[in-house]
């Protein structure tokens, strides 16, 4: 087997993105160079990749974060503008939404930044299982269904679906690579979710995913 290094194209993202760190609680602030898993390789993060539920409450470190939404559905071939995730027909339909303690954040993967959009903890909102309230991140997927691929509402409705399912799994493996823990969900009110989130008319929560440290 090819024991080429998880994440190596990655190396030339973050000398790209060498910039000083301005902190996340600006609106629009720069995410500081990503953390990645080094010489870890795909088989390793294959082998180690499992769905748990068991969070630490403890943040992750900016650069933690950085390198998760880089893995989720980052820029990794800024010449063509191209993502760590395919879409169907190239869309790019999808955008990535980050819930903390301290508030509500859309990543933007061009500028490799994080729009604050709300100070509101909305973790709880993100889903009914008790882990979702107090576990330090939950990324949720948002579709803008006006660009999803498909003539039919129910082909956008699958496009988007299997779009969502790329970068849920990118996700996993990075936190299999990094040691930490994950779980995709389903279980919430999308339609509460998505007033509590302030979303557009035509913008659908397709799933939730849940991020931290795994409990010792």
């Amino acid at each position: 087997m090819d024991r080429r290094h998880f994440l190596v194209a990655a190396g030339v993202l973050a000398a790209g993105l060498a910039t000083p760190r301005s902190g996340l609680t600006a609106s629009g602030a720069a995410l500081p160079p990503p953390a990645l898993p080094g010489a870890k390789t795909l088989e390793e993060a294959l082998k180690n990749r499992q769905t748990r539920r068991d969070f630490d409450a403890r943040p992750l470190p900016d650069e933690v974060l950085s390198g998760l939404l880089w893995a989720a559905n980052g820029v990794n071939r800024p010449e063509a503008g191209k993502h760590t995730a395919p879409t169907a027909m190239n869309r790019q339909e999808i955008d990535v939404y980050v819930t903390k303690a301290d508030g509500l954040f859309r990543y933007e993967p061009k500028g490799h930044l994080l729009e604050r959009l709300s100070e509101a903890d909305l973790r709880a909102a993100t889903g009914k299982q008790a882990f979702a309230a107090t576990a330090p991140v939950n990324l949720v997927y948002v579709a803008d269904m006006t660009k999803a691929a498909g003539s039919t509402p129910e082909e956008k409705a699958f496009y988007a679906g299997a779009d969502t399912g790329f970068i849920g799994q990118n996700v996993y493996l990075y936190c299999a690579a990094m040691g930490l823990a994950t779980v995709v969900r389903a279980n919430f009110d999308g339609a509460a979710l998505a007033k509590a989130m302030g979303l557009p008319a035509g913008r659908r929560v397709t799933l939730a995913q849940t991020v931290g440290y795994p409990k010792a």
